[in-house]
């Protein structure tokens, strides 16, 4: 009865940052107190389930018989993906052709899991959303985030000293955004510029990681459902991204990219 999940994303209004960055993911993990089932029958009835909403997501592995993951073909654009851990369970759909589609996955996955992994907000930890902007860039990732976010004009003098450097520059800002702690967001930069690499100037083209995740803790009180939950932290996600890290670190980040290629 859900096989036609795919088909109201034509309908589906155009993803808003689509132009900003190379690639865009909208990721969802659950973590658990105790360790999920990985018995053989459940965890592919689990994955069965998915498949009947998302046919494309034919890929399967299985890692230690400790780790799964269910997922379409990398190579054909957009794809998605589900991965069950010992401790976690997390979806995600990278560039998605818009943020209702990646709703409906991780909605199915939410929807799924208490029944097929006996996942229950008494035993949950946290439930994530994520945004990851990804930045493809061949040169020292740690310099450009350091112009981008004003870290030479903080740090003025102690970046321009003679022969100095760039090799380290991922920062990270974490917020409480209630009063109880219990919802909190998270800010991080990750580069993968190896010293090595500044020194012999042979870069990769890995990319720069911009993360914002919304958490909100369970602790056995959260009187929202997994799927509620869902809904209200990607929200947050998309206003922190729209007001704020936008005009802040994205687009700052772009610009110094664009000017250095």
């Amino acid at each position: 009865m859900h096989a036609d999940l795919d088909s109201s994303e034509e309908s589906s209004m155009p993803i808003p940052y689509d132009s900003l960055s190379d690639d865009f993911s909208v990721y969802m993990y659950v973590n658990s107190q105790s360790t999920l089932p990985n018995q053989r029958e459940t965890v592919l009835h689990f994955f069965e389930s998915i498949q009947k909403s998302f046919p494309g997501m034919c890929h399967f592995q299985a890692r230690d018989q400790t780790d799964f993951i269910l997922e379409e073909d990398r190579d054909q654009g957009p794809y998605r993906w589900v991965g069950l851990e010992a401790k976690r369970l997390g979806s995600g759909f990278i560039n998605p052709p818009s943020l209702e589609s990646a709703d409906q996955l991780h909605e199915r996955i939410l929807d799924l899991a208490p029944a097929h992994l006996n996942l229950i907000g008494l035993d949950c930890e946290a439930l994530d959303v994520v945004f990851v902007f990804d930045f493809v860039y061949r040169g020292n990732h740690d310099e450009v985030v350091a112009e981008a976010l004003g870290f030479y004009t903080v740090f003025e003098n102690f970046l321009t000293q003679p022969k100095a450097r760039v090799i380290g520059c991922e920062p990270v800002l974490m917020l409480a955004l209630e009063d109880d702690l219990q919802l909190q967001c998270r800010l991080s930069v990750e580069t993968r510029t190896t010293a090595y690499q500044v020194r012999t100037g042979q870069y990769g083209e890995d990319p720069i990681s911009v993360y914002l995740t919304v958490r909100q803790y369970w602790n056995g009180r959260n009187r929202l459902s997994f799927v509620e939950s869902y809904r209200r932290q990607r929200t947050i996600c998309q206003e922190l991204v729209d007001n704020y890290i936008v005009p802040s670190v994205i687009t700052p980040l772009a610009r110094v990219i664009e000017a250095k290629q």
